[in-house]
C-alpha cells in the first residue's frame, strides 16, 4: 500500500524481500522529526523490514531513498553499505561492546562533545558508568543500548522493541528522552512493537504488518481487544473497590 506523501524529505521506501513463507512487500514514509511504528504478529516481517531500512539485508525489489539520496535500488543493484547510512539501530540483541564499561561503550559511539556518564545519568544509569552489560539488569542494558545509539547522533533511528524489558515509569522516562531527541535533531524514526497500547500512546503512523503485507484489518481487531482489556480492568478495579471493608 502507498501511504500519502510525508511533508518533507525524508524516508522514502518500498521494500520487496522474498522470505522463506511469504515475501514482504510494504511501502513506508517518515518525514524528518515523524514516526512510524510497525506493529503485527510475530513472524510478519516486522523486524526485516528494519533490517533492510539498516542496510543489513539486501532488498528483492523496490528502493529505500532517504533525504534525497538512494540508498538501495533493487532495479540497478545500488546498494549503500550500513555504516554509510548514517543510522541508528537498536537491535533486540543490544549492541554493547562486553569486554567495555557502560562509559567506554558511550564515548566509542559519541559523535561530537558530550560526557558519557551525563548521557547515561538522562536514562538513570549514570551510577552504573563504570559496569561491563554482563554485570547489570537487561533492562539497564536496554537503557545503556538506547543511549549509546542516541550518542551517535543518527539521522534516522530504527527501533526494535526499545522498552521491553522495562516498567512502566522507566518507559516514560525514555519516551520522552526520545521525544526530546527528536524534536531537537528532527530525527525520522522508525520502530518495532507488539505492545499496542505503547503504539498508540506515541503520535505516529502505525503501520500493521500480517505475513508481509499492510493490514489495517488486524490493526483495528487488536484495537477492539485493546478495549475490552481495558473495560475488564475498570470493573474489576470497581469490584475491589467495592468489596474494601469501610474503616470506621
Amino acid at each position: 500500500m502507498q501511504h500519502p506523501a510525508a511533508s518533507g524529505l525524508g524516508l522514502e521506501a518500498v521494500l520487496i524481500k522474498r522470505l522463506a513463507q511469504y515475501t514482504l512487500e510494504v511501502s513506508l514514509r517518515c518525514a524528518p522529526g515523524a514516526t512510524v511504528i510497525l506493529t503485527g504478529p510475530s513472524g510478519s516481517g516486522k523486524t526485516t523490514a528494519l533490517r533492510c531500512l539498516a542496510g543489513l539485508e539486501r532488498i528483492d525489489g523496490g528502493r529505500i531513498r532517504f533525504k534525497g539520496g538512494c540508498w538501495d535500488d533493487a532495479a540497478t543493484g545500488r546498494h549503500t553499505h550500513p555504516r554509510h547510512r548514517g543510522i541508528g539501530f537498536l537491535s533486540q540483541e543490544y549492541a554493547l561492546f562486553p569486554h567495555m564499561t557502560l562509559r567506554q561503550n558511550i564515548r566509542f559511539a559519541l559523535h561530537g562533545p558530550g560526557d558519557p556518564v551525563e548521557l547515561l545519568e538522562t536514562v538513570g544509569i549514570g551510577h552504573l558508568a563504570h559496569q561491563r552489560p554482563h554485570q547489570i539488569s537487561g533492562g539497564e542494558r536496554q537503557r545503556a543500548a538506547l543511549c549509546q545509539t542516541l550518542a551517535s547522533r543518527p539521522r534516522l533511528l530504527l527501533l526494535d522493541e526499545p522498552f521491553s524489558a522495562l516498567d512502566i515509569e522507566n518507559r516514560r522516562r525514555l519516551r520522552e528522552i526520545l521525544r526530546h531527541a527528536q524534536a531537537e535533531s528532527q530525527l525520522a524514526i522508525v520502530q518495532v512493537t507488539h505492545d499496542l497500547a505503547e503504539a498508540l500512546s506515541v503520535p505516529a503512523q502505525i503501520v500493521a504488518l500480517r505475513q508481509g503485507r499492510e493490514d489495517a484489518g488486524w490493526l483495528e481487531r487488536q484495537k477492539a481487544l485493546l478495549m475490552d482489556d481495558l473495560h475488564q480492568l475498570q470493573e474489576t478495579r470497581q469490584e475491589t473497590q467495592a468489596a474494601e471493608p469501610i474503616s470506621a
